[in-house]
Order: C-alpha cells, then sequence, then structure tokens
C-alpha cells in the first residue's frame, strides 16, 4: 500500500469517526449507554431519541429546550437559506465586476474586503449587538441573518473572482456583439458557465451559516428563536445532560449539510478546483 493511500484511509477515518460515535450513541437508550459504556456496538437499537426530537415529543426524561427541536431546525434552515440567497447574489455581482471591469481600485479593493473579514468576530460582536438592538431586531431571524451575510461576503467575492477569471472575456464580447447588454451576457452566458462555481460557493456558505454558534446565541435569548447550535449547546448543564439526546440532535443536525454536500459533490468539486488553472 502506497503512503498516499494510507493517508487517504487515515484522513477519511477521521473523518467518519466522529459521524458514527454520533450514530451509535443516538440509536441506544440513556441506560445501555452508561451501563455499558465500553461496548462498540448498542445493546438494544431504538430510534426514541430521533423520533422524539424530530417531532418534538414531551417527556421526564427530555429537557425541555429540546422539545423546541423541530422549530430551531427549521430557524436554521430559514436562516441558512437566506443568507446562501443574499451572499450568492451580491458577491456574485461583485466578484463579477472585479473580474471584468475596469475601474480605479478594481486590484486593490478585493484585498480590502479580505482584510476587514481577517478582524476577529469577537472584537464585532458589541457593536454588531448594539446596531441591532437600535433597529429593534434582537431576537428576530434578520438579527442574525444580517450580519452573517455581512461576515460571508468576502469569501464568495474571492471565490468567485477566480471562477468568473476562468471563463474567457470573449464569450461575453460575443454576446455583446450579438445584442445583449453587458448585464444581459452576465445573466446568459457567465451564469449558465458558473453553475459549479456558484453551487460550489453556495455549499460553502450554507454550511458557515447552518454551523454558527456565536452570533445566534448573542442575538437571540428566546427558545422560540433559537437556532439548532444554541438549542444543542443549551442542554449542557450541571443538573443535566442526556448523551443519547443530544447524540440525537447532533445526528439530525448533520444530516442536512451531509446530504447537501453528497447531491452537489460533483459540483463542489469542479466548482472549487476550475478557478485554480487560471494563473
Amino acid at each position: 500500500m502506497r503512503r498516499s493511500d494510507l493517508a487517504n484511509m487515515m484522513v477519511i477515518g477521521a473523518l467518519i469517526l466522529p459521524l458514527l460515535v454520533l450514530v451509535l450513541g443516538s440509536l441506544q437508550t440513556e441506560r445501555d449507554l452508561l451501563d455499558h459504556p465500553d461496548d462498540l456496538l448498542p445493546q438494544h437499537i431504538t430510534f426514541g431519541n430521533i423520533v422524539s426530537l424530530a417531532l418534538g415529543q414531551q417527556g421526564p426524561d427530555i429537557p425541555e429546550q429540546m422539545r423546541s427541536y423541530p422549530r430551531a431546525f427549521l430557524n436554521s434552515t430559514v436562516i441558512a437559506l437566506s443568507v446562501t440567497l443574499i451572499v450568492s447574489v451580491f458577491g456574485g455581482l461583485s466578484a463579477w465586476s472585479f473580474a471584468r471591469l475596469s475601474f480605479r481600485g478594481r486590484r486593490v479593493l478585493p484585498h480590502g474586503v479580505l482584510a476587514v473579514r481577517m478582524v476577529p468576530l469577537i472584537i464585532l460582536i458589541i457593536p454588531l449587538y448594539t446596531m441591532m438592538a437600535r433597529a429593534k431586531l434582537l431576537s428576530t431571524p434578520l438579527a442574525i441573518i444580517i450580519p452573517q451575510a455581512g461576515l460571508f461576503l468576502p469569501y464568495t467575492i474571492w471565490i468567485l473572482i477566480s471562477y468568473f477569471g476562468s471563463i474567457p472575456g470573449e464569450l461575453e464580447e460575443a454576446a455583446r456583439i450579438d445584442g445583449c447588454s453587458r448585464f444581459g451576457a452576465f445573466l446568459r452566458i457567465v451564469l449558465p458557465l458558473s453553475a459549479p462555481g456558484l453551487t460550489a460557493n453556495a455549499v460553502i456558505i450554507f454550511l458557515l451559516s447552518w454551523n454558527d454558534l456565536l452570533l445566534p446565541i448573542i442575538m437571540t435569548s428566546k427558545v422560540e428563536q433559537m437556532t439548532l447550535p444554541v438549542l444543542i449547546s443549551s442542554v449542557v448543564t450541571l443538573k443535566f445532560f442526556s448523551y443519547t439526546l443530544t447524540y440525537a440532535a447532533g445526528l439530525l443536525a448533520t444530516l442536512p449539510t451531509l446530504l447537501l454536500a453528497l447531491l452537489l459533490q460533483r459540483y463542489v468539486v469542479s466548482g472549487l478546483t476550475a478557478g485554480a488553472v487560471k494563473g
């Protein structure tokens, strides 16, 4: 076996192991897990933890926060999709402008955008909180969507600048000769050819928004407005902690992102590598 194959297997194993732990932990009862902590496989298979969370069922062994799991799942989905759409639209237009249009500061501004994003988020929390409070948006989805869109926008710009730059400009010129406006050529020529890059960017932004904890935990104080990371973190207390329910919550939170990555894997790989071939 070659060293590269061994290294690949080790990387794949390191990525799959946490997911395997989530699956095995969520498919057993709390008593079985505590009574047999050294067993690799569950003593009894049960889907009760997953069903209880997915349906928001009540029970003595289910923390009050976990009963809001379906609502938190919906909140995370709405926020992540909204941020992905906003960032993809504005980031795509900005990246195309930097890649195609000639204007003063064209080569400097992208570096300025990236430099702004290098500021640690923790430094921006107080100003962002103050702005959302003055706008009376605290504990609303907009209090998370607006800051996340601004913070993730530089990623989209830098990902798509290289991708748009790899598309021959002659195609747009030919479309303009045939009667298209500059923006029309962008819609009819550039966007269809940029589908892999746009898809890869959308997946990355969706994952960043879906897994974000700091902004939602600061901007939301109501249980009904919590996202999945905030809800799961709130269950870990000194008085109560359920391993199996936490495993099940983590597994359900992982499934959408896992399915998204698997379904769009071909586009993600081609989108991330296509822009790298242009010097």
